[in-house]
């Protein structure tokens, strides 16, 4: 039989220390539904918490990597992110601070239909959100100054984003197209009615001689 978020936690099976607080919290969260209206509630802010989400996508609590991905997918359906950048777990009772060192989310898959301006992009995120790219889930591409080359985004719910993996930004770049924006070429792609410039096409003439 299924272990709830909460069993395991009480337990120590969840790849975290067997601890009361998370215990708690992880109670707290599970009442909140499926669907919890994180961005309506304002409980009082409670303080920081050790957890941490890494760069890679991977939930920490007291240091040690959270295995079990119902308790991870628990926390990601009370996640929500400040105007100001802070990230909190938000239950009906607490806000609770948590460390984010890049964005909360990788997307893992894409699904591409169409072509042009008629093109939808469809990405699944490693938590288990499906978001179609477009107006109000917006693409965004930030330079990398590790190798030059762009690290592509995607709005999830929220302020909340989540990366694109390697394997699917390459999947991304094998559909840009060349469109003008304001009068200038740009390479990028479309969804759902949307282009999403990735640079100028003269700077890509220019980084290839």
């Amino acid at each position: 039989m299924a272990r709830s978020p909460e069993e395991e936690a009480r337990d120590g099976t969840a790849g975290t220390p067997a601890d009361p607080q998370l215990a708690a919290l992880v109670a707290r969260a599970g009442a909140a539904g499926k669907a919890p209206p994180v961005d309506r509630w304002d409980p009082p802010f409670c303080g920081d918490i050790d957890m941490r989400i890494s760069a890679d996508g991977r939930w920490h609590y007291a240091g040690s990597p959270i295995g079990r991905e119902p308790l991870v997918r628990l926390f990601a359906s009370v996640l929500r992110r400040e105007p100001d950048g802070r990230y909190l777990l938000v239950t009906p009772v607490e806000k609770l601070g948590i460390l984010v060192e890049d964005v909360p989310f990788l997307a893992v898959e894409m699904a591409a239909e169409g072509n042009g301006e008629a093109a939808r992009l469809v990405f699944r995120t490693n938590v288990g959100d499906v978001v179609t790219a477009g107006a109000d889930r917006p693409l965004r591409f930030v330079a990398d100054a590790a190798n030059g080359g762009l690290v592509p985004y995607v709005l999830v719910r929220g302020r909340l984003e989540a990366r694109l993996t390697r394997a699917v930004a390459h999947e991304l770049a094998d559909r840009a197209v060349t469109a003008a924006v304001d009068g200038t070429p740009h390479l990028g792609v479309w969804s759902d009615g949307v282009f999403f410039p990735m640079m100028a096409a003269d700077a890509l003439d220019a980084s290839l001689g």
